[in-house]
């Protein structure tokens, strides 16, 4: 904002000003005037005009426009500075290095930090009833059971109330009427519990505690670090980053924000996390209606959601005092978001834990390749879980030849497997099979000795075409008909 100047007479617009941010792709930051009486300052969430709409954007820093100034007598004045806390300098910062490092413009990625209209609007609020002053003329059994449900100070709906003492509403609303109960108005949100990271969590095994000694002295720390946690199936890494999670929320006002795959708020996760802490984390998904968006988002802001967890869209919430991100499942493809603004959020989410200055931790069983670069060239710490948390074992695997397993036509599950799939329903137990692809595979082959049918053209492999009985390339279109027995050793039936 630039330098304030003295107000004008009244009914004109101050000469000072400040530039203003809106979500809208591909607009230049735009100034605007500040009227007397107002002061803003960068990161204030503000209303203006723009053409015949009043839009929500964010007063942003001076030095993010360059340009002439636009004549004082010519600006608009800003209608109204919104009572919300606003955009802190290191969000800013991440909305300036995402919109360069994805050639995207800094409103594109504004947007999605103001995903949610409604936020901007009047908190609604709800109609409760509670105690008053007056005592009812005529206290009946049925009004005592109702002063008896209602504790001092507590406001229920009528509704609520009227289901609690086992009455009707319509003898709530004549307590109401006699003074008896007095109607308020309350936030139609609830709040949400905050969880306790006091509870104490499970025992960990002593390579669990190594790690989680590393984790918690990071979030202690206050500074940035960036940490990959590794470890094979069911070696316990939610419960390490689960002790982190409760560093970070022992620190005032502190807030932790988990990255999931969308498909990976299970309701399993979610159970471990209440158990743990006391109560769920927030949510943030795709899925979520307007309302608990409303809901949450401003929970976020106003700093009373401490934990978030949420898909790769969360990773643009207005943070207030974030002490922690964790991606699970770091390698997991669903956090590249591949239509609109381009970016993958395991990426983004070490940027702004940099820009922030907290720590992000990275968790995988099968951590990406860029992840583990990063690791081998120091820019991430490593921490190992190199085996399975408790009495949990890692499963038998067998490798069956499917050469020396000998088959009936047409059959393509080998006996081994057969037979341990019956054993295993005979135990009132499941099986799931895991096939490539739905269909046919793509190639022929010979299950005597292996051989491979190649189109003669390109070296391609044959693609059996069964309902035709015929052997089709799908590069060059060559077919054949599909042989009595392999070209190569003479096995008939043998191909698969």
């Amino acid at each position: 904002m630039a330098g304030a100047a003295a107000a004008g007479p009244s009914g004109t617009v101050s000469a000072r000003r400040a530039r203003v941010l809106l979500p809208i792709a591909g607009l230049a930051v735009l100034d605007y005037a500040v009227p007397p009486g107002m002061d803003v300052s960068p990161g204030d969430l503000v209303r203006v005009p723009l053409g015949k709409r009043r839009l929500v954007g964010v007063v942003w820093d001076a030095a993010a426009s360059g340009g002439r100034d636009v004549p004082a007598a010519k600006l608009k004045p800003i209608a109204e500075r919104l009572d919300l806390p606003g955009l802190d300098a290191a969000a800013r910062r991440f909305i300036q290095w995402v919109a360069h490092y994805y050639v995207a413009s800094a409103n594109s990625v504004l947007r999605m930090a103001l995903s949610v209209p409604a936020a901007f609007e009047p908190a609604p609020v709800a109609k409760r009833v509670r105690r008053g002053t007056a005592a009812p003329a005529r206290l009946t059994a049925a009004r005592a059971k109702v002063l008896t449900a209602l504790a001092p100070g507590e406001a229920l709906s009528v509704r609520a109330l009227a289901l609690r003492a086992g009455v009707s509403e319509g003898v709530v609303r004549g307590l109401v009427a006699h003074g008896a109960l007095e109607t308020v108005a309350v936030p139609a949100d609830a709040a949400y519990r905050p969880p306790d990271p006091s509870r104490a969590g499970p025992s960990l095994s002593a390579e669990q505690q190594v790690a989680a000694r590393v984790l918690v002295g990071a979030v202690r720390a206050r500074r940035y670090r960036a940490f990959l946690l590794e470890g094979v199936t069911g070696s316990g890494k939610t419960e390490v980053y689960f002790e982190a999670i409760a560093a970070a929320l022992a620190q005032a006002a502190g807030q932790v924000l988990v990255l999931v795959p969308e498909i990976g708020l299970t309701t399993q996760w979610l159970e471990r996390f209440a158990a743990r802490f006391g109560a769920p984390p927030v949510l943030w998904h795709s899925d979520l209606g307007v309302a608990e968006r409303r809901r949450a988002w401003r929970a976020v802001n106003s700093g009373t959601a401490r934990v978030v967890v949420g898909a790769r869209s969360a990773l643009f919430l207005p943070f207030v005092g974030l002490r922690l991100i964790v991606v699970d499942e770091e390698h997991d493809p669903s956090f590249k978001q591949e239509d609109g603004l381009c970016y993958n959020a395991r990426d983004m989410a070490v940027v702004r834990a940099h820009l922030t200055g907290c720590p992000v931790v990275l968790a995988s069983a099968t951590p990406s390749l860029e992840t583990v670069h990063n690791c081998l060239s120091g820019r991430y710490g490593r921490v190992h879980l190199p085996s399975r948390f408790g009495a949990a074992e890692l499963p038998a695997i067998t490798a069956v030849d499917m050469r020396r397993q000998p088959m009936p036509s047409g059959r393509w599950l080998s006996p081994p497997l057969v037979q341990a799939m019956a054993e295993t329903l005979a135990r009132g137990e499941q099986a799931l099979l895991f096939l490539n692809r739905r269909g046919y595979a793509p190639l022929t082959l010979c299950r005597s000795c292996g051989e491979r049918l190649e189109c003669p053209q390109c070296t391609a492999w044959l693609v059996e075409h069964r309902f035709a009985g015929r052997l089709v390339c799908h590069h060059c279109g060559f077919a054949r008909p599909v042989p009595k027995a392999c070209p190569s050793c003479a096995a008939s039936d043998s191909l698969v």
